[in-house]
């Protein structure tokens, strides 16, 4: 028996094709997660939101370019996250390309300068029973890739 015979859903497609799937769920989470006010970006507020309230996060995505590789301070705070969502069983996922981020999320809404994208959570909304279809898509994309020893895997979104 297969994961999606025992959740009742259709196999899921191999490859490119399902990582250009979690792609797009990814943008669609992201858009409807900031439309909903349910998005905290930054490094250190996202770090303060999960000290405060971690059983409120539903999703983490860590995003570096190329040239943040090299930023020793950046990859320690990655690993912190990364250690604190394993232990919290909050998904968490990379993304390579800041500039597509930045442009599906867009500046800060206060005062419309450009924010610190490396770390963005998506919190449960006060509305119950939000489910979003693109969460679970990435909740079970998570979970095949745990499945192959892929604790945090990159995605890259469509253009």
């Amino acid at each position: 028996m297969t994961l999606e015979e025992i959740h009742g859903q259709q196999p899921m497609p191999a490859g490119h094709d399902w990582m250009q799937g979690a792609g797009t769920a990814l943008h669609e989470l992201l858009v409807s997660a900031q439309r909903r006010g349910c998005l905290t970006a930054g490094v250190y507020e996202s770090a303060k939101l999960m000290n405060v309230d971690p059983d409120n996060v539903a999703f983490c995505v860590l995003a570096a370019d190329q040239e943040d590789e090299g930023d020793i301070a950046l990859q320690i705070h990655f690993t912190l996250i990364q250690a604190f969502c394993c232990e919290n069983d909050i998904d968490i996922v990379r993304v390579n390309d800041v500039a597509k981020l930045a442009a599906v999320v867009g500046p800060s809404e206060d005062s419309g300068e450009p924010r610190d994208l490396h770390c963005i959570l998506i919190t449960n909304p006060n509305e119950e029973g939000w489910k979003d279809p693109a969460l679970e898509k990435l909740n079970l994309f998570c979970e095949e890739r745990r499945n192959v020893n892929d604790w945090v895997p990159t995605i890259t979104l469509p253009e």
